[in-house]
């Protein structure tokens, strides 16, 4: 103990130059350019036999993410067109700067239903918001906050996404029926549906449930027990493509006298989109006023923190998923977002993020590296030039059932009941996040589901775990107070309220009282000012009721806090191997004191 004497009164300032010039050195190194630019680690050891199965992997998830993409742009009210704006400059940039192989950047259901209320009909304001949010998150990346994500518990991710899966496919309900309709929300989508059910139409409600119905058969196909698996294998990854061609021959060859079966989604502009600026300022659609940038950014208001948020949050959780074994570079990640949604409203994209479906048909084809991504974008620019008059002709019951079916598997029922099983309370979480984002909105229900989280916390952190007995020894009551784990300003003044307590009560029963009670503080690495100090009161208070208290085998951190605040409450800290040797001290202590008295008396 003694060596260590010094550092209770000397604290330990972290060298703030030395990690400068240390960050500096390392920024300079080989290492930090693999970091930045993760292409330059996979691509020298790239062998020509992964080039196949990339291809492979990226035609298959062309097929899912063009159909999805189309259908996306729809949740999102904007033309069909825009999601296929936004489905292909998110592979190419991620084969740069991205860390995970599996990872497809691109539309989302999340992202098509954060950007819809901000559209009303002017797509400027879905790109706006793309590029103001890839600059928001590119910055974040930048500044090393990847780190904010653990503030954001599973519960509520795990509510989030369920609550999201809800919404949207209550969203597609009217269109699975046929029944033309603007609502939006849980509750106004139901209502309307069944306010309007007399319109269903009888073709798109049989090619809707059909379809749907097929798509979750064709989902099993791969795991038939007989004929060519792997052919199987890739028709079922490839199934909302086969539901697209099916829905699109249906429509064609049933025309009749060019009166379609089945409402469709309408043209889709032919074409690559021109490379331009994102709109920093539009035009109101009704009045034609011009609306400025600052108006603008007034009117989208909070979704320039809950779509970035939500973004980062939906990508980092599916890297993580598939990152087998690896850590996950969230700051990495979050720049790799945030550059893809930059440069992807160059080309009058919405924002964008990690899809799961998508990712998991990229993992399952066998992808080796991100350049999967690249075949993925340029199948989608092929579709653009080329199909554009083909798509025009996709029903609305089709592409509604595309969505609800990627719905039902977007719910992770495993994590749900792992929930259940492992910790009860952290179902409130989730249930609040859940019904707070079903019959509000997302943004605020997961603000909601953070703070309630944050909530447990805040209770944890102001009752700290400890353990209050009293027992004799020697004739001494000596109370023990056995503190668990971390003591901060929160939980202070519960502590010192808690022993005050139980000493005053032990006092009045009327049997012996306690004259010692020792904190028995191992455990705890810290504590701040606002703990010292209500120490030192508590020690004060006890003193009233002649009462003495130690603090025994605190760490030296800790103890510093106290002994450097005060330097004659050093006293107070006891250090030894066992309880007996710490009474044995303190009677020692006590007799040697009572001698200096008796020489003094004489």
């Amino acid at each position: 103990m003694r060596d260590n004497e010094d550092d209770l009164y000397r604290e330990r300032l972290p060298n703030v130059c030395g990690a400068v010039s240390s960050k500096a050195r390392s920024c300079c190194s080989m290492r930090s350019v693999h970091r930045y630019l993760p292409v330059t680690d996979w691509l020298p050891k790239y062998q020509w036999n992964f080039l196949a199965m990339d291809v492979v992997a990226g035609l298959t998830v062309g097929l899912t993410a063009v159909p999805q993409a189309i259908a996306y742009g729809a949740v999102a009210n904007l033309p069909p067109a825009y999601g296929l704006y936004s489905a292909f400059m998110g592979g190419f940039v991620y084969i740069l700067l991205g860390t995970c192989k599996d990872i497809t950047v691109g539309p989302t259901a999340i992202m098509a239903l954060m950007v819809q209320p901000y559209v009303d009909g002017n797509p400027a304001y879905a790109v706006l918001i793309c590029f103001l949010s890839g600059c928001i998150i590119t910055l974040m990346g930048l500044l090393n906050l990847g780190v904010l994500m653990r503030f954001i518990s599973v519960p509520v991710t795990t509510g989030f996404t369920m609550a999201a899966a809800l919404t949207i496919a209550t969203g597609q309900v009217n269109s699975l029926f046929g029944i033309s309709s603007s609502a939006s929300g849980f509750l106004n989508s139901w209502i309307y549906f069944f306010g309007h059910i007399t319109q269903t139409r009888r073709n798109d409600a049989i090619l809707g449930c059909c379809t749907l119905v097929l798509l979750l058969l064709m989902r099993q196909l791969k795991d038939l027990p007989f004929g060519f698996k792997s052919v199987w294998k890739y028709i079922s990854l490839a199934r909302n493509a086969v539901a697209v061609v099916i829905g699109i021959l249906l429509c064609y060859l049933l025309k009749n006298d060019g009166k379609l079966p089945f409402l469709v989604s309408g043209s889709i502009t032919p074409g690559l989109p021109p490379f331009k600026l994102p709109p920093f300022h539009t035009e109101d659609p009704e009045t034609g006023e011009s609306i400025s940038f600052g108006d603008m950014v007034s009117n989208v208001g909070t979704a320039l923190v809950s779509i970035p948020l939500l973004s980062i949050l939906e990508s980092i959780a599916v890297a993580k998923a598939f990152s087998k074994g690896k850590i996950v570079d969230a700051s990495q990640e979050m720049i790799a977002l945030g550059v893809s949604n930059i440069l992807s409203s160059f080309f009058s994209s919405m924002p964008i993020t990690g899809s799961f479906t998508r990712t998991a048909i990229n993992n399952a084809s066998g992808v080796r590296t991100p350049l999967g991504g690249a075949v993925t974008g340029a199948l989608v620019l092929l579709t653009l030039a080329f199909l554009t008059t083909t798509f025009a002709y996709i029903p609305k019951a089709t592409l509604a059932a595309i969505i609800i079916a990627a719905m039902f598997f977007m719910v992770e029922y495993e994590t749900i009941g792992e929930i259940w099983r492992a910790k009860k309370r952290d179902m409130l979480p989730f249930l609040v996040t859940v019904l707070t984002c079903v019959f509000w909105t997302l943004e605020y229900g997961m603000v909601v589901g953070i703070v309630f989280n944050a909530l447990f916390l805040l209770y944890k952190s102001m009752k700290p775990q400890f353990f209050l007995a009293t027992e004799k020894f020697n004739g001494i009551e000596v109370t023990m107070a056995d503190l668990k784990g971390s003591v901060d300003y929160a939980a202070a003044e519960y502590l010192k309220m808690s022993i005050v307590s139980h000493v005053t009560q032990r006092n009045s029963e009327g049997g012996a009282p306690t004259t010692l009670v020792v904190i028995k503080g191992h455990e705890i690495a810290s504590i701040d000012t606002t703990v010292a100090l209500n120490l030192k009161s508590l020690r004060e208070d006890l003193a009233l009721l002649k009462c003495d208290m130690i603090c025994w085998n605190w760490s030296i951190p800790a103890a510093g806090v106290i002994c450097r605040m005060d330097r004659k409450l050093r006293s107070m800290f006891k250090f030894s191997k066992s309880f007996p040797d710490l009474m044995q001290t303190i009677a020692d202590a006590e007799a040697a004191d009572s001698c200096i008295a008796v020489d003094l008396s004489q």
